[in-house]
């Protein structure tokens, strides 16, 4: 099982703050697995819609979409950040 956390207006379109899901195998990368969400429902498809912009850290480390997430304890999703 895997710990998703959700931050922010990815959090209020899901419905959630966190979760944990049991992954399937073919979810090797954090673009894999924004993929995987947005087949579990409507609510994921809405809030991953341009899943280009959607931050990713696994385990508390900002990474691109295209690195592994196998092994991950922890996977937040978050929209992109503003401020100064």
């Amino acid at each position: 099982m895997t710990k998703l956390v959700y931050f922010a207006w990815v959090r209020e379109r899901i419905g959630r703050g966190e979760e944990e899901l049991d992954l399937p195998g073919h979810v090797k990368t954090a673009g894999d697995l924004l993929r995987h969400l947005k087949t579990l429902g409507e609510e994921y498809e809405m809030a991953l819609e341009h899943e280009n912009v959607i931050r990713v850290a696994v385990n508390h480390e900002h990474v691109e979409h295209g690195e592994t997430i196998e092994g991950a304890r922890e996977i937040a999703l978050f929209p992109p950040m503003t401020g100064g």
